[in-house]
C-alpha cells in the first residue's frame, strides 16, 4: 500500500539513518520501536508528508488518507470539544455544500445547451457519485461514541476546548483522527494522557476498527495488544521483524548475540593479521603476503553491535529511617472545588511497605489525593494522618521545574549521591540517556523529557520511606523503566503509584484504589486481577441495563 524507498536523513553532517526501506499494507499495525534519539518520530513524520527526508522518497496509491497525531500538537480554541472534534466530517460536509450550490444553480440557470450547464451537470454527477458511494454516517452518533471511548462525558461536549488542559485536547484531535477513519494512522505516544479505561478503548478500536497503523509507544501492554509487526530504527538502520513486541525482543536478543560472535571473530582476525603485518613489515620474503593482508584489512566491513545494552545495572534506594506502621491514613475525606465535589467520604489505611496504585479516569481525584497527602491542598472534611517518621519523596509532572537550572546534569547528581553509588553517577546517567556531553549540560537548556527523567534519577537517590510517584513513566522507554521498576520492586518502604502503564504496575503494586463516582474504593489485588474484575464488572453492568 505505502512504500518507504531509500530514504536517509542527515542533520548537520550527522546521518541519522541511511537508505531505509519497507513497506506498509493494508492492515499492518506495527510498533516502531528504537532508543530515544534513533530517529523514530523523524520517520513517523516523513510518512506523515510533515517533513522531507535528505534523500529517498515516500509513495502511495492515488486518494490514499494518512493521519499523523505527534507527541506534542496545538489545537485552535474556537469550539466546543462536539464542535472541534466534529470537523473529522468536515470533507463531507464540505462536499455536500458544494453538491447543494452547483443543484441549485442548476434550477436558476436557462443555457441548457451550453458547454458551461454540461460541465455543471457533469461536476455534479462525479461529486455525487463520490458522496453517495461514502457509508451512510450518523456522525452525531460516531462523533459522541468515540468522545465518551477517550473518556469525556456528555457535560464536556458542550465546553470549550480551551478549558481543558492539553492531554484532553490530544485526545480530541485523537478522537478526530479516529473518525476520519483514514488508511494509515500513525500515532507519536498516545497514552501518555490517557487513562487505563481510554487506553483499553483505544485498544479494541485500533484492532478491530482501524486499518494500517503504525506507533510510537513507550507502554509495552499497549504495544503488544495492539501490534503484529515491529521495525526497530537503530544505529541508522532498521531491522523489521514479523512479530508483535514481546517477541521482537526475543529474536533481537539473538540477533545480538549472532552480532556479538561474528564480532568478536572479526576483532581476533583484525588482530592476528596486524601482528603478522607488524611482525613481517620490512622482510623481504613477506612482502607480498603483509600487502595482502594490508589490502584485506582495508575492504574489510566492520561488524558492528546494536546499542548498549544496560540491563545489568541496578539501582538501590539508599537506607532510611523505619516508619510507623501506618504511614497514611485517611478518614471519611471530603474535597469539593466549588460545586464540582471530586470524592466524598473516602476512607483508606496504607500499612508499612505496602506497594499500591491510584487508579481511575482523569479528573476523579488520583492527584487531589496525593496533594492533601502531600499537604499541598487543604479539604472540606474528614481527617488525614501521616504516620510517625514519616520522610516522603515525591514525583509529580511539574517535578522538573523544581532543578536548580544552573547546575549542570552532572552536578545536580553529584550533590545528592551518597556512597558507593558516586562512582556509579556516569553509568547511571547513561541508563536515563544522558551520556557524553549531555552530562555538563546546564539544566536550564534541557528540554521537558530530559528534565523529568533528571528528577527521577534524582529523587531514585535520595532516602526516604514513603515514596509517591505521579505518573512517572511518560518521558521513559522502556529500558529506562525497567530499570526503574527493578528499583521499585527492592524498595523497602512505602509506595503509592498514579499511574495508567499497566505494564509498569503489573508485578509491583499488591493493591489498588479505584477513584470514581466521587468514592474511593479498596482492591485486594494487583493490576493484572483488577482489570480482570473491572471487565467483570462492566459486562454485569450491562446485564443489569
Amino acid at each position: 500500500m505505502i512504500t518507504v524507498d531509500s530514504i536517509s536523513v542527515q542533520f548537520g553532517g550527522t546521518t541519522l539513518f541511511s537508505d531505509v526501506s519497507f513497506s506498509i499494507n493494508e492492515t499492518d499495525k506495527i510498533a516502531l520501536m528504537g532508543k530515544n534519539g534513533a530517529g523514530k518520530s523523524t520517520l513517523l513524520k516523513i510518512i506523515a508528508g510533515e517533513s522531507k527526508p535528505s534523500s529517498g522518497n515516500i509513495s502511495a496509491p492515488k486518494g490514499t488518507v494518512i493521519a499523523y497525531l505527534p507527541q506534542h500538537l496545538l489545537t485552535h480554541d474556537n469550539a466546543t470539544v462536539f464542535e472541534e472534534t466534529s470537523k473529522a466530517f468536515a470533507s463531507i460536509f464540505k462536499m455536500k455544500a458544494e453538491i447543494d450550490a452547483l443543484n441549485e444553480e442548476l434550477t436558476v440557470r436557462t443555457d441548457y445547451e451550453s458547454d458551461e450547464y454540461y460541465k455543471i451537470i457533469e461536476k455534479v454527477s462525479e461529486l455525487s457519485e463520490k458522496f453517495y458511494s461514502i457509508e451512510e454516517i450518523n456522525y452525531v452518533a460516531e462523533v459522541e461514541k468515540v468522545l465518551i471511548g477517550m473518556g469525556f462525558t456528555r457535560e464536556d461536549f458542550t465546553r470549550q476546548t480551551s478549558e481543558f488542559s492539553g492531554g484532553w485536547r490530544m485526545r480530541i484531535e485523537l478522537a478526530k483522527i479516529l473518525l476520519q477513519k483514514p488508511d494509515l494512522i500513525l500515532l507519536d505516544e498516545p497514552t501518555n494522557h490517557m487513562d487505563i479505561e481510554s487506553i483499553q478503548w483505544l485498544e479494541d478500536f485500533l484492532v478491530n476498527s482501524a486499518k494500517a497503523v503504525m506507533v510510537i509507544s513507550h507502554d509495552r501492554a499497549f504495544v503488544d495488544n495492539i501490534t503484529t509487526r515491529t521495525i526497530e530504527v537503530t544505529m541508522g538502520r532498521i531491522y523489521d521483524y514479523k512479530a508483535k513486541y514481546s517477541h521482537y525482543l526475543e529474536l533481537r536478543k539473538d540477533r545480538r548475540v549472532h552480532q556479538q560472535k561474528a564480532y568478536d571473530e572479526q576483532q581476533k582476525l583484525i588482530a592476528d593479521n596486524q601482528a603478522f603485518i607488524e611482525r613481517f613489515r620490512g622482510t623481504f620474503s613477506k612482502t607480498e603476503q603483509v600487502q595482502s593482508r594490508v589490502r584485506m584489512l582495508e575492504k574489510l566491513v566492520l561488524v558492528e553491535v546494536d546499542e548498549v545494552d544496560t540491563s545489568a545495572l541496578r539501582l538501590k534506594f539508599p537506607s532510611s529511617v523505619r516508619s510507623g506502621q501506618y504511614p497514611v491514613v485517611v478518614n471519611e475525606l471530603t474535597k469539593a472545588y466549588g460545586d464540582h465535589v471530586v470524592f466524598n467520604n473516602a476512607s483508606m489505611v496504607i500499612e508499612r511497605g505496602q506497594k499500591l496504585a491510584f487508579v481511575g479516569r482523569n479528573g476523579e481525584g488520583k492527584s487531589t489525593m496525593v496533594k492533601a497527602i502531600m499537604n499541598e491542598i487543604g479539604y472540606d472534611s474528614g481527617k488525614l494522618e501521616l504516620g510517625h517518621n514519616i520522610q516522603i519523596g515525591y514525583f509529580a509532572q511539574n517535578q522538573a521545574a523544581m532543578l536548580d537550572e544552573n547546575l549542570t546534569v552532572f552536578e545536580t547528581i553529584d550533590r545528592i549521591a551518597e556512597g558507593d553509588i558516586r562512582t556509579q553517577i556516569k553509568t547511571i546517567l547513561g541508563a536515563f540517556m544522558f551520556s557524553g556531553d549531555d552530562t555538563t549540560k546546564k539544566v536550564k537548556v534541557l528540554s521537558g523529557g530530559e528534565k523529568t527523567r533528571l528528577a527521577m534519577i534524582k529523587l531514585l537517590l535520595e532516602p526516604v520511606n514513603l515514596l509517591i510517584l505521579d505518573e512517572p513513566t511518560n518521558h521513559l522507554d522502556m529500558k529506562t523503566k525497567d530499570i526503574i521498576k527493578d528499583a521499585l520492586n527492592a524498595f523497602d518502604g512505602t509506595l503509592i503509584l498514579v499511574s495508567h502503564d499497566r505494564d509498569f504496575l503489573d508485578g509491583l503494586v499488591t493493591k489498588v484504589f479505584e477513584f470514581g463516582n466521587k468514592r474511593v474504593k479498596e482492591h485486594f489485588e494487583g493490576i493484572k486481577g483488577f482489570l480482570e474484575l473491572k471487565k467483570m464488572e462492566n459486562l454485569r453492568d450491562i446485564e443489569r441495563k
